[in-house]
């Protein structure tokens, strides 16, 4: 025989959920290291507006960074687990930690680089309007009689109903019915 059922018991309840729990742990952990392997060495470009001495107008964040990764790679990565100590305010190449897990920390290059600004559109000359010629005229449009519109009767209004009262109800005051008063008992 093989021994394959247990008793529900509370401790053999506890230790099938202590295994389940240590299997999918090994299973998470297997997930993020391949993960981890995908992400290391990556590299990502961030574009921005930069200034004066490559000042980044704003700046670059956690959830920056991670939207781009998720852009570039297709992996989702939470934001928070990212670290970056301050946000990026000047162009160039920057390092940055990703705590997939307590001991799995891929690095991943980021590259902000200076966005191109926008072509400014020039606008033509502006041509003198020379006035129409007299001569030609642009045709009159043929004036069409108005058709008179038809104005749905009006209906009449019925007088609101009033709730029927019979002449008693009407004459007769509500009267209020009076508790009888306590006796007192006098000893």
């Amino acid at each position: 025989r093989k021994k394959l059922a247990l008793l529900a018991t509370f401790e053999a309840i506890s230790q099938a959920e202590a295994r389940d729990k240590k299997i999918e742990e090994v299973r998470l952990n297997a997930e993020l290291i391949e993960l981890a392997r995908q992400l290391e060495g990556k590299e990502v470009s961030l574009k921005a507006r930069a200034g004066a001495r490559d000042r980044i107008y704003g700046s670059i964040t956690s959830a920056d960074i991670a939207s781009e990764l998720n852009n570039a790679t297709g992996l989702v990565i939470d934001k928070r687990k990212i670290e970056l100590d301050e946000p990026i305010r000047q162009l160039g190449s920057y390092e940055v930690a990703i705590r997939l897990a307590k001991d799995i920390i891929p690095k991943v290059r980021v590259t902000v680089t200076e966005e191109e600004p926008p072509k400014e559109k020039k606008k033509p000359l502006k041509k003198e309007k020379k006035p129409p010629k007299k001569e030609e005229k642009p045709p009159k449009k043929e004036e069409k009689p108005l058709k008179e519109k038809k104005k749905p009767a009006k209906k009449e209004k019925k007088p609101l109903k009033k709730e029927k009262t019979t002449p008693k109800e009407e004459k007769k005051p509500l009267k209020e019915k009076k508790k009888p008063a306590k006796k007192r008992e006098t000893t």
